[in-house]
C-alpha cells in the first residue's frame, strides 16, 4: 500500500499547486530545457553526478548549467551569491541544489537563507510518504508540510541589547502569511488533498502567530471544499508520532516548519529519502536535498543520492515532464523495494555508483 500511495503522491507534488505568472508546466515541456545545477558541498558533487547520469539514461530533455553559490561580498559589504549564479537562475527559473555548507565565520550568512531571500522562495514543500520496501516504524505516512520560507525567526534580525543579553526578532507579516496560506490551500485543492492544518502557537505569541492564524482563517473561507483545522505546534508533534495518518497538508511559519518537516522525514526513514521543493515568486523554483553535506564520506562513493533524485523528479513534474519523472521514480522505488543494490544507509552495502547504475539499468530496460 505504501508504495502505491507514494507513487500517486509524488506524481501530484508541486504541479499546479500555485499560480505561476511567468511560466507554466506547458511552457517547459517543449524541447530541451536548461536547469541551473548547484552541486553543493561534501557529497553534493557525487549525488549530483548520479542524478545527471540517471537523467541521461531516462533521456530527460534537460541541459545542466552548473554554478557555484558561495557567498561573496558585494557593494557596501552586503552578502550576495555570485552574479553568474543569479543570472543563470534568472534565465532558467529552475534550479536543482545539493547540500550546502555554511562557513562558521562571523557575519557569514546561511547559504540556504541567502538563496531563499535572493529568489523570494517563499514556500518550502516537503512530501513525506512511506516507501515500499524501506522498513520504518510507520507504514502509511502520507502527508505534506508547507513551510513559510522567508521570515519568522529566520529573518536574521538579531542584536545585542547589553552585554550578555541578545534579542532575536520574529518577523511575521500579513502579506507573507496570506501568500503561504493561499499556496497551501491551492496545493491541497489541486492535488486532491482533503484538509489543511495551520500549525501555530498563537496562545503564547498572540500578535505574531495570531496574525499568521488570522490570514489562514481568511483564506480558508475561500476554500470550503478543504477542511481547515488549527492546531498548536506541540499538539501536532504529539499527535504526529502517535498517528501520522491523521494528517494531510500542514502549513506553518518558518521555524515550526523547519522542525516539523524534519520530524516528518524521520517517520519515513530520514532526510536521505525525503524530497523537497522551494517555490518562489515570478515562476522561480529550486528543488533540493535537505540532508547535510556528510563530509566524512565525501569522495568515498558511499553517498545515497535518493533525496536529490526524488527532488529532481519533483522538478520534472513541475516542468511538465511527467513521463520522464515517472520512469525515474519507478526505477528508483523498484530498486529500493528489491533490496539487492542499496547504499549503506538504506540497509545495503553497495556504492553510490552501483546504486546509480542499477537505477539506470532499470530505466533502460523500460525502453
Amino acid at each position: 500500500m505504501a508504495g502505491s500511495v507514494w507513487r500517486s503522491m509524488l506524481t501530484q507534488v508541486v504541479v499546479g499547486a500555485v499560480k505561476r505568472p511567468a511560466l507554466s508546466s506547458a511552457s517547459f515541456s517543449r524541447g530541451m530545457q536548461t536547469v541551473t545545477l548547484i552541486p553543493g558541498d561534501g557529497i553534493g558533487p557525487e549525488i549530483s553526478t548520479a542524478v545527471m547520469k540517471i537523467f541521461e539514461a531516462a533521456k530527460a530533455p534537460i541541459s545542466w548549467e552548473e554554478r557555484n553559490v558561495t557567498a561573496i561580498k558585494g557593494p557596501g559589504g552586503k552578502w550576495m551569491i555570485p552574479p553568474d549564479a543569479k543570472e543563470s537562475m534568472d534565465k532558467s527559473k529552475i534550479g536543482l541544489k545539493g547540500p550546502l555548507k555554511t562557513p562558521i565565520a562571523a557575519g557569514h550568512p546561511s547559504m540556504n537563507l541567502l538563496l531563499r531571500k535572493t529568489f523570494d522562495l517563499y514556500a518550502n514543500v516537503r512530501p513525506c510518504v512511506s516507501i515500499e520496501g524501506y522498513k520504518t516504524p510507520y507504514t502509511d505516512v502520507d502527508l505534506v508540510t508547507i513551510r513559510e520560507n522567508t521570515e519568522g525567526e529566520y529573518s536574521g534580525i538579531e542584536h545585542v541589547i547589553v552585554d550578555g543579553v541578545v534579542q532575536s526578532i520574529k518577523l511575521i507579516t500579513e502579506n507573507a502569511s496570506r501568500r503561504i496560506a493561499e499556496y497551501a490551500f491551492e496545493y491541497a485543492r489541486n492535488n486532491q488533498r482533503n484538509s489543511v492544518v495551520a500549525v501555530h502557537k498563537a496562545n503564547i505569541m498572540r500578535m505574531s502567530d495570531g496574525l499568521f492564524l488570522r490570514k489562514c482563517r481568511e483564506v480558508a473561507e475561500n476554500f470550503k471544499d478543504i477542511k481547515f483545522t488549527e492546531m498548536y505546534l506541540d499538539t501536532v508533534c504529539l499527535n504526529m508520532v502517535q498517528d501520522p495518518t491523521q494528517f494531510d497538508v500542514l502549513v506553518m511559519p518558518n521555524l515550526y516548519g523547519d522542525i516539523l518537516s524534519d520530524l516528518c522525514a524521520g517517520l519515513i526513514g530520514g532526510l536521505g529519502v525525503t524530497p523537497s521543493g522551494n517555490i518562489g515568486a515570478n515562476g522561480v523554483a529550486i528543488f533540493e536535498s535537505v540532508h547535510g553535506t556528510a563530509p566524512d564520506i565525501a569522495g568515498l562513493d558511499m553517498a545515497n543520492p535518493t533525496a536529490l533524485l526524488l527532488s529532481a523528479v519533483m522538478m520534472l513534474r513541475h516542468m511538465g515532464l511527467h513521463s520522464h519523472g515517472n520512469k525515474i521514480q519507478v526505477a528508483c522505488f523498484d530498486t529500493i523495494r528489491d533490496k539487492k543494490v542499496l547504499t549503506k544507509d538504506l540497509g545495503g552495502n553497495s556504492k553510490c555508483s552501483e546504486f546509480t547504475a542499477e537505477i539506470c539499468r532499470r530505466i533502460q530496460d523500460m525502453d
